[in-house]
């Protein structure tokens, strides 16, 4: 599809080139016109709280899905995908600068780009869709006239009955994730409720708020004698699961996370939701908030959360643990995936 550069993307590059990391403007590729001048025309902007495989995987699916839109439906959609660095201030600074520049809309990808984004567009209303947030009620994104969006919300009940379908004589689960990230507030106190109540051990690994201290604490929890680790959707953990997936696989140790991309990056096995199904159906809902007002959303003050099912299992890291990975057909449908870097 011809792509065409904007003013709307121009001023948008240079105000914030540190966060922007790709744009593209779509549209039929019909010749100009008279009528082609009237074409209908939206603007907006992706934005991601950081960049890694999980956030990459829908920011590319959303663009995909609003350039399909704009053939489909015969208008023009001007985008620009920023990354946030996982810092608030950047994030507040593309936010303030997407909505000076006029935007139709906004698709924050994860939990602290949704809620800068959320601030950013409070006093002109600009619609906000977010994407992949696990727990829109405790990030306070629900009930909001202009805010909607879809959520991944794990399963945690299932990943621990996989924990034990596959290895029965667990004894210890380290809980490894972020203090920083809302997305893992409630899995981890979900995790905790479950194995409380099935009298299973457990250690708390919710310290690490960077790549470094990640790799730091997958060392302590090697020498805590823990057999499996399971991790939510947390974006901090992810940053670093290509490093950390090889230490706890020679370990012996299991580790189960709360999308197919940390598996896709050498974690053992998930159940969850196909993120490119996610950015997909994040643009249709943008793209009908933008063409018939988030009023008449099916989602207004609300959001959609999309379908598991799905289970996820990495085969090289199953080799290494000398794993049975046939006991997950019980749980859903079975997708066999190798260690990429991407």
């Amino acid at each position: 599809m011809k792509k065409t550069a904007s003013a709307f993307l121009s001023a948008l590059l240079a105000v914030t080139l540190a966060g922007c990391s790709s744009s593209g403007s779509s549209g039929s590729d019909t010749p100009a016109s008279d009528d082609a001048s009237e074409k209908k025309s939206y603007t907006v902007a992706v934005v991601k709280q950081l960049d890694h495989a999980s956030l990459d995987e829908i920011a590319n699916a959303v663009t995909a899905e609003l350039d399909q839109l704009a053939s489909a439906n015969g208008v023009e959609i001007k985008y620009q995908v920023y990354s946030g660095n996982n810092d608030a201030s950047t994030l507040a600074s593309i936010g303030s600068d997407a909505i000076v520049s006029g935007v139709d809309a906004i698709i924050p990808i994860a939990t602290l780009a949704a809620q800068q984004m959320y601030i950013a567009a409070e006093d002109t209303q600009t619609p906000v869709v977010f994407a992949a947030i696990s727990d829109p009620e405790t990030a306070q994104l629900t009930d909001i006239d202009f805010v909607t969006g879809t959520s991944d919300a794990l399963n945690t009940e299932q990943i621990m009955e996989m924990i034990f379908a596959e290895k029965p004589d667990t004894k210890k689960i380290a809980l490894l994730y972020s203090p920083s990230e809302p997305n893992s507030a409630k899995p981890i106190a979900d995790a905790k409720e479950y194995l409380d109540s099935k009298g299973i051990a457990y250690e708390d690994f919710g310290s690490p708020t960077n790549r470094d201290e990640v790799i730091q604490t997958v060392s302590s929890i090697v020498a805590s004698g823990c057999d499996v680790v399971f991790t939510p959707t947390d974006n901090v953990i992810m940053d670093a699961e290509l490093t950390i997936a090889p230490t706890l696989a020679e370990a012996g140790i299991r580790h189960y996370a709360g999308a197919d991309s940390f598996v896709r990056n050498g974690a053992f096995a998930t159940c969850g939701v196909n993120y490119t199904d996610l950015g997909k159906e994040t643009a249709d809902l943008a793209y009908d908030v933008m063409a018939n007002g988030m009023e008449n959303s099916k989602y207004f003050r609300t959001y959609e959360v999309m379908p598991g099912g799905i289970i996820t299992v990495n085969t090289e890291t199953a080799e290494l643990l000398g794993a049975d990975t046939s006991v997950f057909t019980q749980f859903g449908e079975l997708v066999e995936v190798r260690t990429t870097e991407e």
